[in-house]
């Protein structure tokens, strides 16, 4: 079946009965609801292709982690068999396509197959797989995403640093609700609530700051540094399955994130000097449907909560139109919406222009993935994720709930971040009798003497700290750890420490 008739099909399917949920029910507000409601009608500025290399990604990561338990199933069942081990080793290459711990199999037949343990090595072992082959499974993609390093440069930004809630369900707004190309240039780094650390960020800015002053850069001095929060809402079930950080209330999500971009811009200016700051940006997901909520700067770079456009709706209205057409209403919405209601004084200037309206183009194609791919609303719209990452994210990974990452450097100052991935885990894992895979993984900069030695040793640190934090799922086998480490900007990737757990592999 080709796109078009795909599409069309979907669409018909997306009535108000086929889009309902056991949790929630579909509304006119949905996009999904008002486009299988009339006839079929394409996005012309949809890029469908891209959407098909996305998906592509996806289904092949999210398989990896999908047969796990099946596999599992079926090697306990034959744990009592004489050629046991050769059977079990034989169905992980074939299905999963990695050996499973030679120990934990050779041990089985005491007090039987520990199913805990294999789990989480297979997890973390999948993950692996999935740094393993970023580059090749991720190429088609990466070549095709609109907001690449030479867009951001025309925009006026050598720099776009993201931090969006450390919800799995935001892993990979990067890529695909926003549609940056992940890069030097592009960093994500994700923190419970969007509360990212000031200092930390501060720190992030001088580092880019004194290399544009060096010369480093190529036109560095018309330059800026742009600092853009993510926080997230669910438009179908809010109470539910908002912010877990933020108690599921949005207001109060939005405004956390707000105030810490202005937090940021007002440490490094009483620090450097007035109007050294960065340009901010506050953008909300919808992670129902992926779609956005742009708040937008006035003319002094001012943000408020209450002026923003959403891209669901700009969806809708541009809906049959040509390209020429839903550009101009774009655009129109934009500036409708910096002057509407007296706020803000003055127009963004028109670097940040062009940007908010490509952010809004590309998510129209994120808004269609969901509707063709996932039916219009993605069938589990609260947490699904299947490790924690504490630490440092691994760049490349790039997938919507494929993991909770707790940024941190420490236990101590991450531990909020920590509490809430564990609670979510506790939920999803433990209650079941699965035990929290924790990844803690840390880069180093191999320019450094000794900073990989060191990386490792805050690895166990971390490790350490974590298990001492939640003695109770620790004690019960419910808290696996592995410890990993990559280098920054070079070829090492994820290599685990041989005293953890996956040994090495």
């Amino acid at each position: 079946m080709n796109t078009r008739k795909r599409l069309h099909a979907l669409r018909r399917e997306a009535s108000p009965a086929a889009v309902t949920s056991p949790e929630v029910a579909a509304t006119p507000d949905h996009p999904a609801y008002v486009i299988g409601s009339g006839e079929m009608r394409e996005h012309a500025l949809v890029d469908r292709d891209l959407n098909q290399l996305l998906f592509d990604y996806e289904r092949t990561v999210r398989l990896r982690f999908a047969r796990i338990v099946d596999v599992l199933k079926r090697i306990s069942a034959h744990q009592h068999d004489e050629n046991f081990i050769e059977l079990a080793q034989q169905l992980a290459r074939e299905q999963l396509g990695f050996d499973l711990p030679t120990q934990v199999l050779e041990d089985a037949w005491v007090c039987g197959l520990d199913l805990s343990t294999l789990h989480s090595r297979c997890i973390f072992s999948s993950l692996k797989l999935s740094v393993d082959n970023a580059q090749t499974e991720q190429i088609g993609w990466r070549q095709r995403l609109p907001l690449d390093e030479n867009f951001l440069r025309s925009c006026g930004y050598h720099t776009v640093d993201i931090s969006p809630c450390s919800d799995g369900r935001l892993q990979g707004v990067g890529a695909y609700a926003l549609r940056f190309l992940p890069g030097p240039n592009v960093r994500v780094k994700g923190y419970a609530g969007a509360l990212f650390n000031v200092e930390a960020n501060m720190s992030d800015w001088a580092e880019r700051e004194v290399k544009r002053l060096s010369g480093a850069m190529v036109d560095g001095d018309r330059l800026n540094f742009l600092k853009i929060a993510v926080y997230h809402f669910s438009s179908s079930s809010p109470d539910n399955h908002g912010c877990a950080a933020h108690n599921s209330n949005d207001n109060q999500a939005t405004q956390a994130a707000l105030q810490r971009l202005y937090e940021l811009r007002a440490a490094i200016e009483r620090t450097f000097g007035a109007g050294a700051g960065p340009d901010i940006l506050l953008i909300g997901v919808d992670t129902d449907l992926d779609a956005l909520r742009i708040h937008l700067p006035d003319g002094f770079g001012e943000l408020s909560a209450h002026r923003y456009f959403e891209t669901a709706q700009i969806y809708r209205d541009t809906l049959g139109l040509s390209p020429e057409a839903a550009r101009t209403h774009i655009a129109e919405t934009v500036a409708k919406g910096m002057g509407g209601g007296g706020q803000g004084s003055g127009r963004m200037h028109e670097g940040m222009r062009r940007l908010v309206l490509a952010l809004a183009e590309a998510n129209l194609s994120q808004i269609e993935y969901v509707i063709e791919h996932h039916t219009g609303r993605y069938a589990t719209i609260g947490h699904d994720e299947q490790y924690i990452i504490a630490g440092e994210k691994l760049r490349p990974l790039q997938l919507r709930n494929l993991f909770y990452l707790a940024h941190l450097n420490t236990m101590e100052e991450g531990a909020p971040d920590m509490d809430v991935g564990i609670d979510i885990f506790t939920k999803l894992n433990a209650a079941h009798g699965l035990p929290v895979p924790v990844l803690v993984h840390f880069e180093y900069d191999a320019r450094v003497p000794k900073s990989r030695e060191r990386a490792i040793a805050r690895g166990r640190r971390v490790r350490d700290a974590i298990e001492a934090r939640y003695p109770v799922l620790a004690a019960r086998g419910l808290l696996n750890c592995a410890i990993a480490v990559s280098e920054r900007g070079g070829e090492e990737r994820c290599t685990f420490i041989a005293d953890d757990a996956v040994d090495g592999h």
